[in-house]
């Protein structure tokens, strides 16, 4: 048996899309353009200091131990293969999904194994066919070193994983083919609205805290309006803005989600005390339980 240990590495997961039924349709000669396309890919990975780990159906699995050698592959690898598809019919072309992930994995003899592998796994599954997909890790490594455009996905849920993986679609210039929108929608595990270049998270709920804003700001004018010397709309108004935090939460990458949302209930539970200050700060107590939940679960995590 070979020696088990752990390392960094870059992982390259690809498959064929509807492979199934490129088999029921020609069986030998889908094989045969697997061969060819397979082959092709495994001499562009070698050439970028990569190496095939395992194939298995219609799918194989890669390593690099540079990140921007890896992403290089996969552009080079679509771009190529888009060429050998320009000449076949629509219904018979091969056209692969990649997912690339940074991540830790365990090595067993010329196996690896781990989250790292099955988040790349995953990210290969969201790939619009012709297309490639990465995890946050990867582009923090390659925005700035690989001459392609980026599209940030959203939080990708990946099983066994707590929290979502952030990812982003490779836009290759002139390269791959392009899947019809409900095909591009339906890879992603998340909408998003904003460009890659910016790599920060648009919500969906954008139009709902400008709701929360104008239902806020119609408080306070029935609230100025109908003046009787107490400013009652303080209330609603926390309960908003604890709201849109939640909101917010939802959808952000920057930090432990329940982490966060253990955070936003304490500081609303303060907000409660504050505007019901009698001169005693009782909300210490809800407060500290909050965050030795909250620690508990961070130490849990290590």
């Amino acid at each position: 048996m070979g020696e088990t240990r752990r390392k960094l590495t870059t992982i390259f997961c690809a498959d064929v899309q509807d492979y199934t039924r490129l088999m029921g349709a020609d069986e030998e000669g889908t094989l045969a353009t697997l061969k060819r396309c397979r082959d092709a890919m495994g001499h562009l990975i070698e050439s970028h200091g990569g190496r095939v780990v395992n194939t298995w159906g219609d799918g194989l699995i890669a390593d690099f131990p540079s990140v921007v050698e890896a992403v290089r592959a996969a552009v080079d690898t679509q771009n190529e293969l888009a060429g050998f598809n320009a000449g076949r019919p629509s219904d018979g072309r091969m056209l692969f999904r990649i997912g690339i992930n940074l991540g830790d994995v365990i090595v067993e003899g010329d196996d690896i194994y781990g989250d790292g592998v099955n988040i790349a796994a995953r990210l290969q599954t969201s790939a619009a066919p012709g297309g490639i997909v990465i995890s946050s890790t990867v582009y923090d490594q390659v925005r700035n070193k690989v001459a392609v455009g980026f599209e940030f996905l959203g939080p990708l849920m990946v099983k066994n994983v707590d929290q979502g993986v952030p990812s982003y679609a490779v836009r290759i210039g002139g390269g791959g083919e392009e899947a019809a929108p409900a095909e591009r929608a339906a890879a992603r595990p998340q909408p998003a609205s904003a460009s890659m270049d910016a790599a920060r998270p648009v919500s969906g709920g954008r139009r709902l805290f400008a709701v929360f804003g104008v239902i806020a700001a119609v408080l306070i004018g029935i609230n100025l309006l109908s003046w009787q010397g107490v400013f009652w709309s303080r209330f609603p108004l926390l309960v908003l803005a604890v709201i849109a935090a939640l909101t917010w939460n939802r959808d952000q990458t920057w930090f432990d989600r329940k982490t966060a949302a253990f955070a936003i209930v304490a500081l609303g539970i303060i907000g409660i005390n504050m505007l019901t200050w009698e001169g005693r700060f009782w909300a210490v107590w809800p407060t500290l339980g909050l965050a030795a939940a909250a620690g508990l679960r961070w130490s849990l995590r290590r």
